[in-house]
């Protein structure tokens, strides 16, 4: 089969498209036939070395987290699943390999594809989906009639903040690049503000706060209100272990006001974001679908910023 790879760090360029064995699903896994999976932003960095120090996998390495395809085997004792269902789901926690046409994972990363979406839309969802009900509905409480400040709006988990936000009834402003602005109102922001343009110190007070930036994080968490909540979803990708023991240190001295977490939902929570997506309460947001050779393309894309949602390949282009 094809997967995506790289034998070393660096740009763009050292992704690959190899030939690879077809995995064969252990007991308790299932195979699944990849239709589309989606590019994460954290995986430009691991790409590019600047994990190097917390990752310990040999290369070549895979990539690709989360993906939507058809059940084509089960291993033994897998009994919830039947050959041909449409599922999404993701690799294992840590692990990476969705640009691939098959993958073998547990069951419980799996959950049925929402009925009114396409393969390659809801490729676009169980990352970025499970990562912002977890940020917004465990790790922050949002309340109806709270403001909420969503740093990043545009990005895949950004786009997604402003939707939920709204859906549970906050006051929601968006931070986005100036062509950005009538999008995210769109989106459903109450107020879309230019990021270039408007300091920490020029914004109110809010009640949760979701950074989706990773810089500057002690001014943004100067505008909590008492009894605020900062959820930090990004780390700084110029000083990753830095920034990371920053934001951890801050979670430490203030764990009510300063929520950190890894998303590594159950099987129950990627069914619950199939509900929510059936129910329209979010929805995917694509900024373009490329073919598996595109791959590095898509990298570039992504780098270069200004992206609107996500980027999705499309592994039957």
């Amino acid at each position: 089969m094809r997967a995506v790879q790289y034998d070393r760090f660096g740009p763009p360029e050292v992704l690959r498209v190899n030939d690879v064995p077809t995995p064969r699903p252990g007991p308790g896994e299932v195979l699944v036939e990849v239709h589309a999976a989606s590019v994460e932003a954290g995986e430009l960095a691991f790409r590019a070395g600047k994990l190097r120090a917390i990752s310990r996998a040999r290369f070549p390495r895979d990539l690709g987290t989360d993906f939507a395809g058809h059940v084509a085997a089960l291993g033994s004792g897998v009994h919830a699943w039947t050959v041909g269902e449409q599922v999404w789901g993701m690799m294992r926690h840590f692990t990476f390999g969705a640009f691939a046409e098959y993958v073998a994972v547990p069951e419980q990363r799996l959950a049925r594809a929402p009925k009114n979406l396409s393969l390659v839309d809801a490729a676009a969802l169980p990352v970025s989906g499970t990562t912002v009900r977890k940020a917004l509905l465990e790790s922050a409480g949002l309340s109806s009639g709270e403001r909420l400040l969503v740093r990043g709006a545009t990005g895949g988990i950004g786009s997604l903040a402003v939707q939920l936000g709204k859906a549970l009834g906050a006051h929601v402003t968006a931070l986005a690049g100036a062509r950005n602005l009538d999008w995210v109102t769109e989106l459903g922001a109450d107020a879309a503000l230019d990021y270039r343009t408007t300091r920490p110190q020029d914004l109110g007070h809010f009640d949760v706060i979701v950074d989706v930036v990773g810089t500057d994080i002690g001014a943004y968490q100067a505008r909590l209100t008492r009894g605020g909540r900062m959820v930090a979803l990004a780390f700084d990708y110029d000083r990753p272990l830095a920034s990371m023991a920053s934001m951890g240190l801050r979670a430490a001295l203030s764990p009510r006001r300063m929520k950190l977490f890894s998303n590594n939902p159950s099987a129950e929570r990627l069914a619950e974001l199939t509900a929510a997506a059936e129910a329209g309460i979010i929805r995917p947001v694509i900024d373009t679908v490329y073919p598996l050779t595109g791959i590095a393309a898509a990298h570039e894309r992504l780098e270069a910023g200004g992206v609107r949602g996500k980027l999705v390949v499309d592994l039957r282009l």
